[in-house]
Parts: C-alpha cells; sequence; structure tokens
C-alpha cells in the first residue's frame, strides 16, 4: 500500500551511499571499451605489417678490414739515461780557493773559466824561471862569442887546441843550460796557469762541491764540480741473451726477417708517466759477452737531448725493431677472444652473417696484438657491437675507429649467447 500526500512530497529523497558510488564508476564504462577496440585494432594493423615481410633494421657492428703486410717486431726494455760526456773538474795546484766564476746547473763552453785560485806563489816561480832563462841567455852568448874568437886564432897557432876545445863545450853546456831555462818557464807558466781552473768540456756543470776561501788540491787533486754532456744521451739497457737467441734461430729459419734502413737502428723512448719521447734515437751497440750474474746482454743507443729533457740517471722503456714479420697485421686486443681451446674472432661475411674464426696471434704491441695467420686480405673482423649479435640475424658492418663511443663487450661473453637464439626477440613476437 503506497501513501501520497502533499506534505511528505515536501522533503527531500535520501539515497545510500554505495548506490550513487556505483552509477558513477559505471558511467564512463563505454569509453574504456572504445579506448580497448582501438588498441586492439591497432596491434592487429600492426600485425598485418609484419606479416607483410617489412624487415627490422640490421644491427650496426664495427669492423676492421683485413690489410697484410710486414709488421715490426718492437721488444720494450728497461734502461737508464747516462750523459754522453762526464768530466770531472778538479783542483791540480795546491791553495785557496778564492772565487767561483760560473752559475750552478748552467751550460759551460770548453775552456771557460770556472774557479780561481790563490796564484801569488805560482807566479813568483814563474818570474824565477824566466830569470834563470835570462842568465842562462846571457852566459850562451859569452860561450859563442869566446869560441868564435878562438876559431882564427887556434888556426894560427895564436891559442893552444886545449883552449879552443874548452870553449867550445862552455858553449854548449850554456846552450843545454838555455834548454832547462826555457823548459823550467814552460813548467812554471802550466802551473800558472792551472791556478785559473777551467772546463775540461763543453756541457752543462752542477752545483760546486767545495766553497771560496777552502784549501783544495793540498795532497790530492780536490774534485770540484761536475760538467756533464746531456746532449746527445746514452741509454743503457739489457736484453735476456734467450731472447736474443730465439730472435737469431727466427731469422736464421726464415720465420722472419731484419729491419730494413734506417728503421733497422731506431729506438724509442717511453718515460717514466707512459709519454713517448719525441726524439727517436739509434741502436750504438750490443756487448759481446753475457753477463754471468744476470744471463743478459748490454746494449747502448744514442738519442738526441736538444732541449735538455733528459737527465742522467732516469728511468725510461726502450722500444726497439729487431725484427719484422711478413703477412701480418694488428688487430685490437677487444676483438680477440683467447681461451684454452685458441685464439678466435668475429669475421664478417659479404651477406652480414658473423662467424668465429681461429687465428695465431704473435706478440703484442701496445693495445694490440700480431696476427700471424688465420685471415685473408679483405676479410672484416670484427671489434665492437658484440652485445648486438642475435644468433644467425646478419649484421650491418661499418667501419670501427678507436675513438668510438659505443661500449664494448668483451667477444668471449658474447660468444656463448650467439651460440643460442635469444629469448627476448621469440618471446616479442609471440606479443
Amino acid at each position: 500500500m503506497s501513501f501520497s500526500s502533499p506534505f511528505l512530497s515536501d522533503f527531500p529523497v535520501t539515497r545510500p551511499a554505495h548506490t550513487t558510488r556505483a552509477r558513477r564508476s559505471a558511467r564512463p564504462v563505454w569509453l574504456g571499451g572504445l579506448l580497448t577496440a582501438a588498441l586492439l585494432a591497432g596491434c592487429g594493423q600492426s600485425n598485418k605489417d609484419a606479416a607483410a615481410g617489412a624487415p627490422p633494421p640490421l644491427a650496426e657492428v664495427g669492423v676492421v678490414t683485413v690489410a697484410l703486410g710486414d709488421i715490426g717486431l718492437l721488444t720494450e726494455l728497461p734502461g737508464r739515461l747516462e750523459a754522453s760526456r762526464v768530466a770531472q773538474v778538479r783542483a791540480r795546484v795546491a791553495g785557496i780557493l778564492q772565487k767561483r766564476l760560473f752559475n750552478e746547473g748552467s751550460d759551460v763552453k770548453a775552456g771557460e773559466a770556472l774557479f780561481t785560485i790563490d796564484s801569488a806563489p805560482y807566479a813568483a816561480v814563474y818570474a824565477s824561471a824566466q830569470a834563470s832563462l835570462a842568465r842562462a841567455q846571457a852566459n850562451l852568448e859569452q860561450a859563442t862569442l869566446l869560441a868564435q874568437r878562438y876559431q882564427p886564432l887556434v888556426k894560427a897557432n895564436a891559442v893552444s887546441k886545449q883552449d879552443f876545445a874548452n870553449a867550445e863545450a862552455a858553449q854548449k853546456q850554456a846552450e843545454a843550460d838555455v834548454a832547462v831555462g826555457k823548459a823550467a818557464v814552460q813548467t812554471a807558466k802550466i802551473t800558472l796557469d792551472y791556478a785559473a781552473v777551467t772546463a775540461p768540456i763543453s756541457g752543462r756543470i752542477g752545483r760546486a762541491l767545495v766553497t771560496e776561501g777552502a784549501l783544495v788540491g793540498q795532497g790530492e787533486f780536490t774534485q770540484l764540480a761536475v760538467v756533464q754532456q746531456i746532449n746527445p744521451m746514452y741509454i743503457n739497457f739489457t736484453q735476456p741473451a734467450a731472447e736474443v737467441m730465439k730472435l737469431r734461430k727466427a731469422l736464421e729459419a726464415g720465420q722472419l726477417k731484419r729491419a730494413n734502413g734506417e728503421e733497422a737502428a731506431r729506438v724509442r723512448l717511453v718515460m717514466e708517466d707512459g709519454s713517448v719521447y719525441a726524439q727517436s734515437g739509434r741502436l750504438l751497440f750490443s756487448d759481446l759477452s753475457v753477463d754471468q750474474a744476470t744471463g743478459q746482454i748490454t746494449l747502448r743507443a744514442e738519442v738526441p737531448n736538444p732541449k735538455g729533457l733528459l737527465l742522467p740517471g732516469l728511468y725510461v722503456r726502450v722500444r726497439l725493431e729487431q725484427a719484422q714479420v711478413r703477412n701480418a697485421l694488428l688487430l685490437p686486443q677487444q676483438a680477440v677472444t683467447r681461451s684454452a681451446q685458441g685464439d678466435t674472432v668475429m669475421v664478417v661475411a659479404a651477406d652480414g652473417k658473423v662467424a668465429p674464426r681461429k687465428i695465431k696471434v704473435g706478440e703484442s704491441q701496445g693495445n694490440q696484438w700480431v696476427i700471424l695467420d688465420g685471415l685473408q686480405a679483405g676479410e672484416q673482423v670484427m671489434v665492437d657491437g658484440f652485445q648486438k649479435l642475435r644468433g644467425p640475424a646478419p649484421v650491418k658492418p661499418v667501419p670501427w675507429t678507436a675513438s668510438a663511443d659505443a661500449p664494448v663487450t668483451a667477444p668471449a661473453k658474447v660468444a656463448a649467447a650467439a651460440a643460442t637464439p635469444a629469448a627476448a626477440p621469440a618471446s616479442a613476437a609471440k606479443n
């Protein structure tokens, strides 16, 4: 039974809250259905495009093209720098050191005055020697005149032959006295000159080992300073005798050939910070004997040092090219996979397919390997982009440069992934 009354119609009707929320949530159902239908239609259209045969873009990988040639085998050995000429400046006369005439650490010329020693005693000896020489010369002149006067008189029997013989003997003795006097003067002059100490060679002088006022040369030749010629410089380094014998056998067997031209004797210096010295040197000689204690052979090279950057005693590493290998090439080390089964690289064929290839690796040259066998000229070796390989799918090779920013994945880690199809593309195809 229902009641209708004008009185009841004046009050608003209150509905439950859950009824209101249900109606609000039910309002956009038709809009969600339209969006779902549109997405399904788009997915169906993309599946139709894929079924129509549109190929995905090929993955780009960095490659280097094989170019065979003669590769120099560089040997890197430790060595020490040494001045080409070293001279000790010593006091050759005794006396008080009066003055130093050079700046420590500067370049000096041969014969340049470096120190002065008190020369007063030696100047007196020099003057005395000159006086003795003058007296001997006067005696010689008198003896000569007497012998000349007796010569005509002895023919006339005015003087005895004994007197004439005595006059001639006195003349010869006076001549000898003059010779002795001249030698004494020369000796005194040399000693006097030694009071002014000069540079024996041209080069760079170090610090002064004595100061003004010191007594030098008393009983021994006191060392005053050291002059070293640092342009050019010598590099003394050693090489194991076993490596030298191995190299000689390889050269005799024809496996290697000798480096030709100027490159055969050229050496490069690697400094302690890893930088390479700008000037190249040349090999001078190798010792004929082997050190019995170390089994090493000593070698010496010469390198220019016009700016004085190299200093005696500095530790360096010497890169020396002693031989060359024929029909070889250099590959970045990141392109080679080294394992117990052998060394391999990934070769990109003309159709873009990637396949592993066994190779023979020789010595290392910096961050590269010397490849002795296994590759042909013109082939493309993969260096970068190993993470992009997807099973047998072809790739797009692009020239590789060392400054490439793309991350490089180790070939050893990618080889297993390349052997089996990846799961990600399969799952994407199902979707």
